[in-house]
């Protein structure tokens, strides 16, 4: 928000205070400051000259040889290139000695042999940039206007004598998106009252607004105020010079007086408003309604624009002729030719226009307001104002009465909130007088009792809703230097990281010693991607005020985000992602406000395992090699022996017929599988494999410490066995009746074929093991071994139903 301090000084005395020791002051109460610029500094000699003659040069396509009174006994001789030169202008002139803000200095010179002295400025030459300037004066002079005083200083007439404060805005404060709210926001500064000019409306009685047009919204949800005025027998003109100062200064190019006054009012209230060509519309009903898919609509920068129900359109009760709260349509747009004026001035719902504003690329002033909030109490105010202003520079009349939809009325918020609360915030011992007193100066009314304050907030600060925002107001005025400081007082332990830090630095080591890089993905994200992946019931926590739709909600689950940061690598050509990421998820409690916090540990993988080289082939990435990255993992932390894996179709992100829980005594810790194809190709994904493993489940659990135990001296021996099952028959189900039945010299099991095909019937499968046994501590005998495998080969027939081979 750049600040103009002369069009503060209209509202406030800033006499006895400098634009510096202003920004000063601003920055302390809490909105940061980014630049103070003064341009008189820098520009001297630059006056008003009136062009008395402009004839073409002798052998020149383009330049004009003037002659130019500026008041100093004698005209002077000034060469001038700009093709709309001519006399009985007034102009800026840059004398000799004049420094411009690109760094030329003026002097005498001469042009092919003919004296210039001095130089006829554009508006480019004295800093203002092409999006400002306006038409008339694009490639050419400006003319002031005749009025000027011949001589004088030129920088009043532009603005330039004046200093300009560039306010870095934060969402919170958007308040202070409008001279008002600035002014606001200064006058607490400086212990003043700011007075505004009295806004009236002289209407035209012998009509009214209902004979002229009726306004009907279908969603009091996206649009809760609606409101039009009419404004007859306009004559479209050019703006006042004070107007178009005011708004090239601003950053906004002046284009008529129609438009550049719907803009000032923008900047004056922060209320953004839209003209409509009467006549055009065509219509004598507004309705305010999504628009249908593909539905079409061509806006003022001439760009057809192809809509969806995301979108908001103001229409004439049939076609869109305006995209509400980001820009109007071409065929309603106001023209010279324009008689009668329907203007519009409305409160959107915010997350409409910025998805709107995002999804097409067209943020403007209008629509960084409307995405941020508007008082309420100045939407018609506003509005009344605008319309008397066109009136006036048009010499037009406002039709009485405003065409409305309001769902809303504007309402003070009432916050209650005691002095010991806001001493024990800010470590201060402010007294009740002392905050009353600020409250005050905020133009905020109190009433108060024996140890509360009950502080009454107006319209325009909607970012003060609860306690902690009454302490950040105190705590700016009284100002942040003067709150005190103090050290925390804590005892000193020596620092070591508790067993579970260390085992979760461990298991962060594993995984990137399998390959993984680490990702670390933000916590709140949208309600559809904090359900997503995972099985435990409920909504997910949300936030009463998010900072945006895409941060309203906390995850229940990590792949989410490691999903986005594959999708965003693979669009980018990094074909071969493998992330990990070690993080917190949050469940909901039914009896608490505070959601369940646990640690999760969670991956995503894509593209090769290992990439075609001269000595290997190329290896994709398929649900084993992820297995055995956990496998591997689980034997480090102890638990392999208690892991079993049980197929699952419960996760409808995640590949029916290649998805598994995984359980830890007889309970889900965790998932594995394929990510669905239907979710991959919708984010132009090859196949991606997931997990996610509940940390807290595995590590917080007490575990057999580990004893070493010696090479043993006595040889063990193995035997193979093949058999023949149903193909539903799991690996982990003929694992547990091995290890149930195979004697207590078993000691591992290795699974080393697997066939389906010829000479094996439909439905079956088969299979074959290799099994090792071992006695520690004597050799084994045959018949030992012998015993334990036929006991071992009955139980697979007996429980399996196996035909063994």
């Amino acid at each position: 928000m750049r600040v103009s301090v002369k069009w503060l000084s209209e509202y406030l005395d800033l006499n006895d205070i400098s634009p510096v020791e202003l920004a000063d002051q601003i920055t302390l109460t809490g909105i940061e400051v980014d630049d103070v610029t003064l341009p008189s500094l820098t520009l001297d000699n630059l006056v008003v000259g009136e062009v008395l003659t402009a004839e073409a040069m002798e052998g020149s396509d383009h330049l004009n040889v003037t002659t130019v009174d500026v008041d100093q006994g004698e005209s002077k001789q000034i060469v001038c290139g700009a093709p709309n030169i001519k006399a009985g202008q007034k102009v800026i002139v840059a004398l000799p000695g004049a420094r411009l803000p690109n760094g030329l200095k003026i002097k005498k010179s001469k042009l092919r042999g003919v004296e210039s002295n001095g130089m006829i400025c554009s508006l480019q030459e004295l800093g203002f940039s092409d999006a400002v300037v306006p038409k008339k004066a694009e490639d050419g002079i400006y003319v002031l206007p005749y009025d000027a005083k011949t001589g004088h200083s030129a920088l009043p007439y532009i603005g330039l004598d004046d200093a300009f404060i560039e306010l870095d805005i934060t969402p919170n404060r958007a308040d202070a998106l409008s001279m008002r709210g600035v002014g606001y926001e200064v006058a607490a500064i400086l212990s003043q009252q700011p007075s505004f000019p009295e806004v009236t409306v002289s209407e035209d009685e012998s009509e009214n607004i209902d004979d002229y047009i009726s306004v009907a919204v279908d969603d009091k949800k996206d649009v809760p105020v609606y409101k039009m005025r009419v404004i007859k027998d306009v004559t479209v003109q050019e703006s006042p010079m004070w107007l178009q100062r005011k708004l090239m200064n601003a950053g906004i190019r002046p284009i008529d007086a129609v438009v550049d006054v719907t803009n000032y009012i923008m900047l004056e209230y922060g209320q953004p408003l839209h003209a409509f060509d009467y006549d055009a519309l065509d219509s004598k009903t507004i309705r305010v309604r999504r628009a249908e898919q593909d539905e079409q609509l061509v806006t003022l920068d001439g760009q057809e624009r192809r809509l969806n129900p995301g979108n908001l359109v103001i229409t004439n009760g049939e076609k869109p002729v305006a995209l509400a709260g980001v820009m109007g349509g071409e065929n309603t747009h106001v023209t010279s030719e324009t008689k009668t004026i329907a203007l519009e001035s409305a409160l959107f719902e915010s997350s409409v226009i910025r998805k709107t504003a995002q999804a097409l690329n067209l943020r403007s002033e209008s629509s960084a307001r409307f995405e941020r909030g508007l008082n309420t109490a100045a939407i018609e105010t506003a509005l009344d104002h605008a319309a008397q202003l066109i009136a006036d520079l048009g010499n037009g009349q406002v039709i009485s009465g405003v065409a409305r939809v309001e769902a809303i009325q504007p309402e003070n918020k009432k916050v209650t909130i005691t002095l010991d609360r806001i001493n024990q915030a800010l470590g201060t011992e402010l007294v009740m007088d002392e905050v009353v007193h600020l409250m005050h100066r905020l133009g905020f009314e109190t009433e108060t009792a024996t140890n509360s304050l009950t502080v009454t907030v107006p319209p325009r600060r909607w970012d003060i809703e609860i306690e902690a925002d009454i302490i950040e107001e105190v705590a700016r005025l009284h100002g942040y230097n003067r709150l005190p400081a103090t050290l925390p007082h804590s005892e000193s332990v020596p620092g070591e990281l508790s067993h579970k830090q260390q085992r979760v630095r461990d298991a962060r080591h594993f995984m990137e010693g399998a390959g993984l890089s680490q990702a670390i993905s933000y916590a709140l994200t949208t309600n559809e991607k904090a359900n997503a992946f995972s099985r435990a019931e409920g909504e997910p926590v949300k936030l009463d005020w998010p900072m945006s739709e895409e941060h309203q909600a906390l995850r229940k689950s990590l792949l989410s985000g490691l999903l986005d940061n594959i999708q965003y690598n693979v669009a980018r050509q990094n074909r071969h992602v493998g992330f990990y990421e070690i993080g917190r998820v949050f469940y909901p409690v039914s009896d608490s406000k505070l959601p369940d916090e646990v640690t999760h540990v969670a991956g995503a993988l894509t593209g090769s395992r290992i990439e075609s080289n001269w000595q290997e082939s190329e290896q994709s990435v398929d649900f084993y090699a992820v297995k055995g990255i956990l496998e591997e993992w689980f034997d480090v932390i102890g638990v392999a022996d208690e892991i079993s894996y049980e197929p699952s179709k419960a996760y409808s992100e995640l590949h029916p017929g290649r998805t598994a829980e995984i359980r830890w005594q007889d309970q889900v810790v965790g998932v594995i599988g394929q990510l669905h194809p239907q979710i991959a190709d919708e984010r132009d994904l090859k196949e991606t494999y997931l997990f996610e493993i509940d940390m807290d489940a595995l590590l917080d659990s007490e575990k057999e410490p580990l004893i070493y135990s010696s090479i043993p001296k006595y040889p063990g021996t193995s035997r193979d066995v093949a058999f023949v099952v149903d193909e539903t028959v799991l690996h982990d189900t003929v694992l547990s009746v091995m290890k149930a039945q195979g004697g207590k010299w078993l000691k591992s099991i290795r699974l080393f074929d697997l066939y389906q095909g010829e000479n094996i019937e439909q439905g079956k499968k088969s299979m074959a093991y290799s099994l090792a046994y071992q006695n520690p501590e004597a050799t084994l005998k045959e018949e030992e071994v012998t015993s334990d495998f036929e006991q071992l080969k009955a139980a697979l027939v007996e429980k399996l139903d196996a035909e063994i081979r």
